[in-house]
């Protein structure tokens, strides 16, 4: 390499966006922790208090409070007053950080780095010898998603959700079939089962794991008009027999999305919906450099989303496979018309809205 070709000052600059990288990626960490063992919402009912008091407070080891503090201190993140040695959580990063701010709660996210991290051996594998990592290899993964979805997908799927599909409601109150698939936890299919006692619910997924906690959960709330299954999407065969089939932040990551899309397609009754959730994003990477998220959904992509479907043979469409890759997908699979539809509130994803 040429050095009298290099620009210094470029590389300075660099050196010093790297650092801030590695600082946040750090941080991060801390405020998936602060998230887990409940400081922020305990910082947050508490004036200026010493390590001592949030200790107590939280009921926790006072000295590793005071190193996690120290962290968020010096990550501008909780104010510290030297001369009462005391910490505080303000009021506007409370709204953002805390169980209480949902859906604000970004603290949720964070928890997908240490989630991610606990395959990184098993993903640079992959980088040399391809194939990909499998579900079951993933710990808390279900839990931290079904988190993450409770707040966003499940929080708004009555008032802003279901009515991007005109008719749904009505339909769901007169009483309904209803697929869900790709469920995870039955959050949101829990929810409707308990709104709409005249319709009749069915979830499925891959994962025992996901499907106990949907059925546990079923049961605990005694539903009686829902049921889960550990099925694979893929080899779905019930035609013709649904009005309504969702899919929220499920097709991107199946082995072969594009059974999956036709298997639905032929489970749609006659004049029957497909409303799809996914990641808001363009199919082409220059389109998502102004994306407010692309580099941690790439991450998610490489680290998760892709590398289960590679794990079974699958596509690997990745979590950004875009609106026109998704879109193309939804016609081959046989559905005639297709709008993809905004909230305001949610930046995030695109909600598709397929009919036969």
């Amino acid at each position: 390499m040429c050095n009298a070709c290099i620009d210094t000052s470029r590389v300075d600059a660099f050196g010093e966006q790297v650092i801030d990288i590695i600082n946040k990626g750090a941080t991060a960490l801390m405020i998936s922790i602060g998230h887990r063992t409940g400081l922020f919402d305990t910082m947050a009912t508490l004036p200026p208090a010493t390590s001592e008091e949030i200790a107590e407070h939280a009921m926790l080891n006072e000295r590793y409070v005071r190193e996690w503090l120290n962290a968020m201190v010096t990550a501008r993140i909780v104010e510290y007053d030297r001369k009462s040695d005391t910490y505080l959580l303000p009021r506007e990063h409370a709204a953002v950080l805390t169980r209480a701010a949902s859906p604000d709660n970004m603290a949720v996210v964070a928890q997908f780095f240490s989630v991610l991290g606990s395959v990184e051996d098993d993903i640079v594998e992959c980088f040399r010898n391809g194939g990909g990592v499998p579900y079951e290899q993933f710990d808390r993964f279900h839990e931290v998603m079904a988190e993450e979805s409770g707040q966003t997908v499940v929080a708004a799927l009555i008032e802003h959700i279901l009515p991007l599909a005109p008719g749904t409601i009505n339909a769901l109150e007169q009483g309904i079939d209803v697929l869900d698939v790709g469920c995870g936890s039955g959050q949101a299919l829990n929810l409707l089962a308990k709104r709409f006692p005249n319709s009749r619910f069915k979830g499925i997924d891959i994962s025992e794991e996901a499907i106990g906690r949907a059925s546990l959960e079923a049961r605990t709330q005694k539903l009686g008009n829902i049921t889960f299954e550990m099925v694979d999407a893929a080899s779905l065969n019930e035609p013709a027999r649904y009005h309504l089939v969702t899919a929220f932040d499920a097709i991107h990551d199946q082995a072969h999305p594009d059974r999956v899309l036709a298997g639905i397609r032929a489970a749609l009754r006659p004049g029957g919906t497909f409303l799809m959730q996914d990641i808001a994003g363009s199919s082409f990477v220059d389109e998502n450099m102004d994306h407010l998220l692309a580099p941690f959904f790439y991450t998610i992509s490489c680290m998760h989303c892709m590398t289960v479907s590679l794990a079974a043979g699958g596509m690997g469409l990745g979590t950004l496979w875009g609106r026109q890759k998704a879109t193309s997908m939804l016609h081959d699979a046989g559905f005639e018309r297709v709008d993809i539809r905004d909230l305001p509130h949610d930046q995030l994803n695109h909600y598709y809205v397929a009919r036969n």
